[in-house]
């Protein structure tokens, strides 16, 4: 059975070594020890995949965590694809609300920076009309 080193593990998911004893401290993931050096399965391997594409999708660890639990070969992993249908469903709602946040904000930064911009034409246009008077 194929082991990884926790260099490895680094240098194949470009995180740090930090990275992974912070996953493996969570209880994410289960290295054997031979003295001070980590041993990693195949099976940790997959979870430390799992985890960081959960995070790409924007899961927490705990969201991740959950749905890797469920997680069994001997079963059908219905809940388990089900639990995750439902996590990327909840993801895609925030970002939208998100994106119609941003898309009002960026409208009123609009209204109010026309609304500047019209201050100003009045104020400098007044300014010369008065100077011009004056004179």
């Amino acid at each position: 059975m194929k082991t990884y080193s926790i260099s490895e593990l680094a240098a194949e998911f470009d995180l740090t070594t930090r990275s992974i004893r912070f996953y493996e401290e969570k209880g994410l993931l289960h290295p054997e020890r031979r003295g001070q050096t980590r041993i990693f399965s195949a099976a940790d391997r997959t979870k430390l995949r799992l985890i960081l594409r959960g995070k790409r999708l924007g899961l927490s660890l705990d969201e991740s965590l959950d749905i890797i639990h469920m997680y069994d070969p001997e079963r059908d992993n219905s809940p388990q694809l089900h639990s995750l249908i439902n996590k990327i469903r909840e993801k895609r709602e925030m970002l939208q609300r998100q994106l119609n946040d941003i898309h009002t904000l960026l409208a009123d930064l609009d209204d109010a920076e026309a609304r500047c911009a019209e201050a100003l034409t009045q104020i400098h246009g007044n300014s010369t009309t008065t100077s011009s008077t004056e004179d």
